[in-house]
């Protein structure tokens, strides 16, 4: 059994399994391969993309809320990832799935790096102010960086990514890549979140006295970063796979707030949470888009009662009910065990 020292002096046991609702979610996410080879209908094919690609941007958030950081950078992450395949396929003509995912994953992280160095010195509304204007400043760089990202037309007619030489080109073909993309994501989010969870933990509940103690704080915190800046590559991967475009508009700064929405309702203490949160909220969208006008005010109620009824997200008060009925089994039997003891030994008595 692995062990890893939190504090001098203090081994901890290490689990390297996954919690329930991680399993839940990386077999729901592993269940999307059968969509597409069960049916064509372009929207549900769509909407499918859309869920995937909206939770495994929220994975972004995710990771970064698990060290108590609220982060508006995974836009600008998807947009590095984004731009990345694009530029790969339109203008060197690499097409190959596997080089291009690990191209969405790896240039995010390396700009995650010096931009972490800076970042991750700084707390609270600090961090969400300099992470928006990240985002901020790569869209207006995506903007005037013609040459190379094609300005306010983008990048247009990316062909389609290959596997083994075949063409992924039409919309099952664009969900399957989406679906190991995500699948992919969710993996390298619950592995990674798992294995340093008593550190996180450490560093979510007091950042101060977990470094007084001897914790790396800065050194966790910069790992998170860089990992939740690939999975965000991953996210922008899928997104101009779908639209064969990369454009600005794409990856706006306020698109933030709605991966952070589908974390929060959904629920941030596991992944499970994320994939939750988009299925509903990318659902309610399109169900209220035909409400006409009224529709953001829908939309904007129905995150208002959920946050209010659901303070720790869908999937945590459903853990606390299948607790409590837990409780209440368990109750029931010893109650009826001590029952059957109290009869026993009245009998023997006698």
């Amino acid at each position: 059994m692995n062990r890893a020292t939190v504090s001098p002096g203090v081994a901890v046991r290490r689990q390297p399994f996954f919690s329930i609702p991680d399993w839940i979610a990386l077999v729901l996410v592993l269940l999307s391969f059968i969509i597409p080879l069960v049916s064509t209908n372009p929207q549900i094919l769509s909407q499918t993309n859309l869920i995937l690609i909206a939770a495994t941007a929220a994975l972004g958030v995710y990771i970064m809320q698990r060290l108590d950081l609220m982060s508006f950078a995974v836009p600008a992450f998807m947009a590095v990832g984004g731009y990345t395949v694009a530029v790969l396929s339109l203008r060197l003509g690499i097409t190959d799935i596997f080089i291009l995912s690990a191209a969405a994953f790896l240039v995010p992280v390396l700009c995650a790096i010096p931009l972490g160095s800076l970042i991750l010195r700084l707390k609270g509304v600090y961090f969400v102010l300099v992470t928006f204007v990240l985002t901020e400043i790569v869209q207006l760089v995506l903007f005037e960086a013609e040459p190379l990202t094609g300005g306010a037309n983008g990048l247009v007619g990316m062909p389609p990514v290959t596997l083994f030489g075949m063409d992924l080109w039409d919309n099952s073909h664009v969900l399957l890549t989406t679906c190991a993309l995500a699948f992919t994501g969710f993996l390298i989010t619950a592995a990674f979140t798992r294995w340093f969870r008593y550190e996180f933990a450490s560093i979510e509940t007091n950042d101060v006295l977990a470094e007084s103690l001897g914790l790396p704080v800065w050194k966790y915190k910069a790992m998170a970063f860089c990992v939740a800046a690939g999975v965000s590559g991953f996210a922008g991967f899928a997104l101009v796979n779908m639209l064969l475009t990369a454009h600005p508009t794409s990856f706006a700064p306020m698109s933030s707030v709605t991966y952070i929405t589908y974390t929060i309702v959904g629920g941030k203490r596991n992944i499970l949470g994320s994939l939750v949160g988009a299925i509903v909220l990318v659902y309610a969208t399109n169900y209220f888009a035909l409400s006409g006008e009224i529709s953001p005010g829908l939309f904007g109620l129905l995150i208002i009662v959920v946050t209010l009824v659901a303070r720790g997200g869908l999937v945590g008060i459903a853990i606390t009910l299948i607790k409590r009925l837990r409780g209440t089994d368990e109750g029931k039997a010893r109650t009826v065990t001590a029952h059957d003891g109290n009869l026993a030994t009245g009998e023997n008595g006698r």
